[in-house]
C-alpha cells in the first residue's frame, strides 16, 4: 500500500539561542514506520539543547524536553493534537525508539492508553552540558485521531524544556514578619512544611494547620485567617508530588508558534493584533512594539484563513531576524492567554504552593528571600545585544530584570542571568535551577484562599482548544466565564472556556515593580484579579506537569 502521510519539518524551533541559553531544537522531523493494521506510525526527529543536567545529589533532579505533536489535513487549515502512545517509562514494549542513555515517558493522559505529549530525558548523572539525541523515535496512533492510512496529513512537532522537581517535603512561608499574607504556622510565624498531599486545614486555631499571617496586607485578602478555617482538599495540587515545571517563562517565539497553529476564529481570541503590521499589546494603536514585544502580524491571506504572526522587535518587517526577541519571555498577556497555551500544550497551570516549592526546594525559608534564595538582589539597568540570542544586562552582577529600569522597560530574554560558572545567586534561579521565578514578567498560580481556586484538581491540558480559541479544562480557573471566587470552578459546560478569572492571580513581581518579588509575598495572591480578560505588559507565566 502506498501511503501518502507527508512530513511537515518544524516552522520555528521554540528556542532558537546560539550560546549562553537553551538552544532547544528539534529537528529532521520526518514519519516512518506505517502500520495500517494497527493505524500507528513513528515521528522520527533529533533534538538537542544547551545547559542539561542530571544529578543524584543535592536537588536530585534534571532537565527534560516536553514532546508534544500537531497535525492537520492537507485539505485543512485546522491543526489538531496529535495523540502519542502511553509510554511507562520502563522502555520496553512501547513502540517508541530512545536514544542510547535515554529515556521517553508519559501518562495515560486519555484513560485509554493514549498521551498528550512525552517526555525526552538521560537515564545517568552528568554535569550540565549540551546534549544531542538523535533518530528518536514517538509512536502516533493516528487511528485514535480518527485517521487512515489513505489521508494526506501534515505533522509539526513542538518542545518545551522542563525540569524535573522530585517528590519531597518543603517549606511556605519565610517568617518574615513584613510580607504580606505569608503562609506561616498559626501565631508562631514559622515557615510551614508541606509533607504530603492529604488535605489541609487552613486557618482556623490548630497549632498545626496552615495559617497565612491573618491575610495581613493583601490586596484581597484569603477567606481563611486565625479566626475562620477552610478546607484545602486532597486533589488539589500541594507541590509535594514528583512535578515538572517549565524552566523558562512563555517565550515570544512559543507564542507565536502557538498562533500559527489556531484557526482564526481562535487566533483572535488569543491575540488583539488582527491588522497586518499590529504589535502584541493592548493600546489600540499598536503599530510600533510596546514594552519590548515583538510579536508581530505577517500576513493576512483573508477569508477564513489563518493569520500568519512573526517575531520583529525591531520592526523593520523582515521577520525572525537574530535580533527580533525571539527568546524574550511573552508579556502583554491575559491569564487566559496563559491558560490557553497550556492548554493547548497538554500542560496547566502551577498552583501557589507549587510555586513556592520551585523557588525555594526542600530548604527552609530565609526571612525576606528572593526565589535564588538570598536576600541579595541587583536589577539590569540596560540591555546589551537587544533582542538577541546573546541578550545579557550591560550592567555587571545584576540577577534579576524588575525596578521599571529607564533603559529596559519590558522583560528580557529567558536565561539571561545564567552565564558560563554563574551561582545560583549570581543567575537568579530557583533551587531546582529554574528561571525568572523572580522578576521580568508576572508567574500566574491557582489560589488556596478562594473557593474557586480550591476547586481546582490538576487536570492537564488535552491539547485542544473550543472553537474560540479558550482553555476548556474541567475546574481550571475562570471556566464558564465564573468570576465569582466564592463559587466553585467546575466542569467545562460546553459554551464557555476559561474566561473568568475567579481562582487565579499572579506572584514573584517583574520588570515594572520593585515590590512583591520575594518568594512568600502573597500580596496578590488573594481572591483573584481580572487579568483574564485584560492584557497587561507585565503579565506572562509558565506552566507544570505532574511526573507520570
Amino acid at each position: 500500500m502506498k501511503y501518502r502521510f507527508v512530513f511537515l519539518i518544524l516552522l520555528s524551533s521554540l528556542f532558537l539561542n546560539k550560546a549562553l541559553s537553551n538552544n532547544l531544537q528539534v529537528s529532521n522531523v520526518a514519519l516512518t514506520g506505517f502500520n495500517s493494521v494497527s493505524n500507528f506510525a513513528l515521528i522520527q526527529f533529533d533534538v538537542s539543547w544547551d545547559n542539561s543536567w542530571r544529578t543524584s545529589a543535592g536537588p536530585s533532579n534534571y532537565d527534560a524536553v516536553w514532546l508534544f505533536a500537531k497535525y492537520r489535513l492537507k485539505t485543512s487549515d485546522v491543526w489538531n493534537h496529535a495523540t502519542l502512545h502511553y509510554v511507562d517509562g520502563t522502555g520496553s514494549g512501547d513502540g517508541h525508539t530512545e536514544p542510547a542513555g535515554t529515556n521517553i515517558a508519559s501518562a495515560d493522559d486519555n484513560g485509554s492508553g493514549g498521551a498528550y505529549g512525552a517526555f525526552i530525558y538521560a537515564t545517568a548523572d552528568f554535569a550540565q552540558a549540551s546534549v544531542n539525541y538523535t533518530t528518536a523515535e514517538l509512536r502516533w496512533d493516528y487511528g485514535v485521531d480518527g485517521l487512515s492510512s489513505s489521508d494526506s496529513v501534515e505533522i509539526c512537532l513542538f518542545g518545551i524544556e522542563m525540569i524535573y522537581i522530585p517528590q519531597a517535603s518543603f517549606y511556605v512561608g519565610d517568617g518574615n514578619l513584613t510580607v504580606h499574607g505569608q503562609f506561616r504556622i498559626q501565631a508562631s510565624n514559622s515557615p510551614f512544611q508541606i509533607t504530603s498531599e492529604a488535605s489541609l486545614t487552613l486557618g482556623g486555631g490548630g497549632a498545626g494547620d496552615l495559617h497565612n499571617n491573618n491575610a495581613s496586607g493583601m490586596n484581597t485578602a484569603d477567606d481563611f485567617n486565625d479566626a475562620t478555617s477552610q478546607t484545602l482538599p486532597a486533589a488539589f495540587p500541594k507541590g509535594y508530588d514528583a512535578y515538572y515545571c517549565m524552566k523558562y517563562e512563555v517565550s515570544q517565539e512559543q507564542y507565536v508558534g502557538f498562533l500559527n497553529k489556531l484557526t482564526r476564529t481562535q487566533q483572535t481570541a488569543r491575540i488583539a493584533a488582527n491588522t497586518v503590521g499590529e504589535f502584541m499589546h493592548s493600546s489600540s494603536t499598536r503599530t510600533t512594539p510596546a514594552n519590548r514585544n515583538g510579536v508581530k502580524l505577517m500576513t493576512d491571506p483573508g477569508g477564513l484563513t489563518p493569520r500568519v504572526y512573526g517575531n520583529d522587535l525591531d520592526d523593520d518587517d523582515t521577520f525572525d531576524e537574530a535580533d527580533d526577541g525571539q527568546n524574550i519571555a511573552c508579556n502583554w498577556m491575559s491569564s487566559g492567554d496563559l491558560l490557553a497555551y497550556l492548554d493547548w500544550s497538554g500542560l496547566r497551570p502551577m498552583t501557589e504552593l507549587e510555586y513556592e516549592k520551585s523557588c525555594r526546594g526542600t530548604l527552609s525559608g530565609v526571612a525576606g528571600e528572593y526565589a535564588w534564595g538570598t536576600t541579595t538582589i541587583l536589577g539590569a539597568t540596560g540591555i546589551t545585544n537587544s533582542g538577541a540570542v546573546n541578550e545579557i544586562a550591560s550592567n555587571a552582577g545584576s540577577n534579576c530584570v524588575y525596578n521599571n529600569a529607564g533603559a529596559v522597560q519590558g522583560p528580557m530574554r529567558v536565561v539571561n542571568f545564567a552565564q558560563a560558572a554563574t551561582t545560583r545567586v549570581q543567575a537568579g534561579a530557583g533551587y531546582y535551577g529554574i528561571m525568572e521565578l523572580s522578576g521580568n514578567v508576572w508567574e500566574d498560580v491557582v489560589l488556596v484562599g478562594c473557593v474557586a481556586g480550591r476547586a481546582f484538581t490538576g487536570l492537564h491540558g488535552d491539547g485542544e482548544l473550543n472553537t474560540n480559541g479558550e482553555g476548556n479544562v474541567d475546574y481550571w480557573p475562570g471556566i464558564n466565564g465564573n468570576n465569582a471566587t466564592g463559587t466553585a470552578n467546575g466542569t467545562y459546560a460546553g459554551v464557555t472556556g476559561c474566561t473568568g478569572y475567579a481562582g487565579i492571580s499572579f506572584t514573584g513581581g517583574t520588570w515594572n515593580n520593585s515590590a512583591w518579588l520575594t518568594t512568600s509575598d502573597r500580596s496578590y495572591r488573594g481572591t483573584g484579579w481580572n487579568g483574564i480578560s485584560g492584557r497587561d505588559r507585565r503579565n506572562g507565566g509558565r506552566g507544570v506537569r505532574i511526573a507520570p
